[in-house]
C-alpha cells in the first residue's frame, strides 16, 4: 500500500447540530487533501460506528449516528479503499468527540475537542487490494524504559525486511510497560517500518488511576484512537477489541479478561454488515482460552462465540502470555460450529521481557519460557484462507525449530536421553517425524515438557562463578510445541545423521538435520 498524504480527514463546519446526533459523509478523496471537495463523490454502503451502533452510508455517502459526550466516530474501511495515515504511519479513520476532554489523570488523555462539527467526514482513497496479501503481527513490545525501547528498535524493527510489500502491521497490546509516556518513543520506533500500523490495547497500556473500565484507555485513545474498531482488507474483516476489564469487576483490583456489554453490542452490530463467506480475524490482547486459572470471563467468551456462530471462517489472535500457543476451541469450549475455532497466541517481540544474554548488537536474546525465540508473525491471506509464519528475530527465515540431543551416546546401552524438536509454531495439528541415516521414518511423540535447550540456557546463569551481562531469564515452563523421539543405540560405532521432518497444519513441510555419535562404552575400572 502506498503511503497516503495525511490531512485533516474531517471537514469541520462553522455550525453544529445538536449534540445527540452526528452526521457526515464518507467520500473518495481523490486529491488526498483530507477535505471533501465539491467534485468528490460520496461512497455508498460504507459502515460507520460510534463504538456501539453501526450504520451504512446512503447512496450519497451520508451517515447519521447518535453521539454522547465521550464517543469516537470511526469509519470501517471497506476493501478497495485506503485511509490516510499521519506522519507516524498511524491510520486516521476516526474522530474523537470529548468536548470536555479526558478526566485529569497521571498520564494525559485527550484534550477538549469542543463543539461537535457540523459534518464529520471521512476521506478514503481508491486502492487496488489483492485478496492475496500478508499482515505483520507483533506481540507485546512492552518496554518499561527508554533503553528497552532501543532494544525493541534494534532487535525487532531493524530486523524487518521488504516491508513495502506488506499493506499494514498490527501490535497485539502491551505496547509499553505501564509508563504511558513511552507511547511516543514506541510510535517513533514502529514508524521506521514504513507501513500503516494498527494497535491493540493491553493490560500494561491502561490508565490505572480510574474507577471504571470505560476510562482506562484515555491515554491510548489520545495516541492511537479507539480501542474497539474494525476494517476490511481483501476478503478479510479485522475486528480489534479491548478485552482488558479494569478494575476487575470481581473485587476492584487488578484486571480480568472480558468485554463490556457495549463492546459486545458493537460486535453484534458490526457483524450484520460482514459477508458470511469472509474470514473474520479477531485481535485482542488476553487469550480467550483458559489453560491455567481464570483469566477470562466465561460469559463474555460464550457471547462472542454466539455472535460468530454463523461465520464459518474465523481466526482469533492474542499475545499477553509471552508464550506461543495454538488452541482449537470446540463445543466443550462453547464454540458453536462443527469445525473448531483457531485461536493463535502469538510469541512476543519483547520475548521474555528483554532478559537473557546479550547478542552481538548488545540486545537481550530474550528467549521465551517455552523455548520460543523472540520474534514476530506473518499472516498470509488468500481470499478467506490463511497460513502463518513466525520469524525469529536475528535469524534466517528458515529457522523454524530447535533440535536437542546428546552429542555422544554409548553403543548398545539403553538411554533415557531423547531427541527433542521444538517447532516454534507447532501445535496439536502438526506432525513431526525423524529418521536416522536412510532408515525408516518414525513419528515423534508430542510432549509437554521443558525445552531442554532453554533449560540449559537458564542454568548457565546459575552455574557460573562470574556475573553475566544482562538479566537472568525466567524459569522454564512446559512447551506446547515440543516433540520427543528415542535414540537408536544398536547401530555401528560412528557418526549418524538425523533428519527431522515437520508436516504442519497448513500442509507445508520443513526439514532440519543434526547428528550424534555412537561410541563403545568406556571400560569399567
Amino acid at each position: 500500500m502506498r503511503k497516503l498524504i495525511v490531512g485533516a480527514a474531517l471537514l469541520l463546519g462553522v455550525g453544529s447540530f445538536a449534540q445527540q446526533t452526528v452526521t457526515g459523509y464518507v467520500y473518495e478523496d481523490h486529491n488526498e487533501n483530507g477535505k471533501r471537495d465539491r467534485r468528490e463523490k460520496g461512497i455508498a454502503q460504507v459502515a460507520v460506528t460510534n463504538g456501539v451502533e453501526v450504520v451504512l452510508t446512503d447512496k450519497k455517502g451520508k451517515y447519521e449516528l447518535p453521539i454522547g459526550q465521550d464517543d469516537i466516530i470511526s469509519v470501517i474501511k471497506p476493501s478497495g479503499y485506503a485511509v490516510s495515515v499521519d506522519e507516524n504511519n498511524l491510520p486516521q479513520f476516526f474522530y474523537i468527540h470529548k468536548p470536555q476532554g479526558s478526566p485529569e489523570l497521571e498520564f494525559a488523555g485527550v484534550a477538549p475537542t469542543g463543539k461537535l462539527p457540523r459534518s464529520v467526514d471521512f476521506g478514503l482513497v481508491p486502492s487496488e487490494e489483492s485478496e492475496e496479501f500478508t499482515a505483520l503481527i507483533f506481540g507485546d513490545p512492552q518496554p518499561y524504559t527508554i533503553e528497552e525501547v532501543e532494544y525493541f528498535a534494534r532487535g525487532i524493527v531493524a530486523d524487518i525486511e521488504n516491508a513495502e510489500h506488506i499493506p499494514f502491521g498490527l501490535s497485539l497490546g502491551d505496547l509499553v510497560g505501564d509508563d504511558l509516556d513511552l507511547f511516543k518513543p514506541y510510535i517513533q520506533a514502529v514508524k521506521e517500518i514504513g507501513i500503516p500500523w494498527y494497535n491493540v490495547l493491553g493490560n500494561h497500556d491502561l490508565n490505572f488511576d480510574v474507577e471504571e473500565d470505560k476510562l482506562s484507555d484515555e491515554t491510548f485513545e489520545a495516541h492511537f484512537g479507539p480501542a474497539n474498531y474494525a476494517f476490511n482488507y481483501g476478503k478479510v474483516h479485522f475486528l480489534i477489541l479491548d478485552d482488558v476489564l479494569y478494575p476487575d469487576p470481581r473485587d476492584g483490583r487488578g484486571y480480568w479478561g472480558g468485554f463490556r456489554e457495549d463492546q459486545l453490542q458493537f460486535v453484534e452490530n458490526n457483524l450484520k454488515f460482514v459477508p458470511k463467506d469472509h474470514l473474520i480475524v479477531l485481535a485482542f490482547h488476553i487469550p480467550i482460552s483458559e489453560p491455567h486459572g481464570d483469566p477470562f470471563r466465561d460469559a463474555d467468551r460464550e457471547k462472542l462465540f454466539e455472535l460468530l456462530k454463523d461465520y464459518p471462517n474465523t481466526l482469533s489472535l492474542s499475545a499477553h502470555t509471552h508464550l506461543q500457543k495454538h488452541d482449537f476451541m470446540k463445543e466443550a469450549d462453547g464454540w458453536q460450529q462443527a469445525e473448531p475455532h483457531h485461536h493463535y497466541n502469538v510469541g512476543t517481540t519483547s520475548g521474555d521481557w528483554y532478559s537473557g544474554t546479550l547478542d552481538q548488537n548488545g540486545v537481550p536474546v530474550s528467549t521465551m519460557r517455552d523455548g520460543t525465540p523472540k520474534g514476530y508473525a506473518f499472516l498470509h491471506f488468500n481470499g478467506n484462507e490463511y497460513t502463518i509464519d513466525y520469524k525469529v528475530a536475528g535469524a534466517s527465515e528458515d529457522y523454524r525449530m530447535k533440535v536437542f540431543m546428546p552429542k555422544v551416546v554409548a553403543k548398545g546401552r539403553r538411554t533415557g536421553a531423547g531427541i527433542y524438536v521444538n517447532y516454534f509454531l507447532g501445535g496439536e495439528k502438526d506432525k513431526v517425524s525423524y529418521r536416522v541415516g536412510e532408515g525408516p521414518w518414525r513419528e515423534m511423540r508430542k510432549v509437554e515438557e521443558h525445552d531442554p535447550v532453554y533449560v540449559r540456557e537458564v542454568m548457565a546463569w546459575d552455574d557460573t562463578d562470574k556475573l553475566m551481562p544482562g538479566r537472568r531469564a525466567s524459569n522454564p515452563v512446559p512447551s506446547t510445541h515440543l516433540w520427543r523421539g528415542s535414540i537408536p543405540t544398536d547401530l555401528e560405532v560412528g557418526v549418524h545423521q538425523v533428519e527431522i521432518k515437520v508436516e504442519d497444519m497448513f500442509g507445508r513441510e520443513f526439514r532440519e538435520t543434526t547428528s550424534y555419535r555412537l561410541e563403545e562404552p568406556a571400560p569399567k575400572k
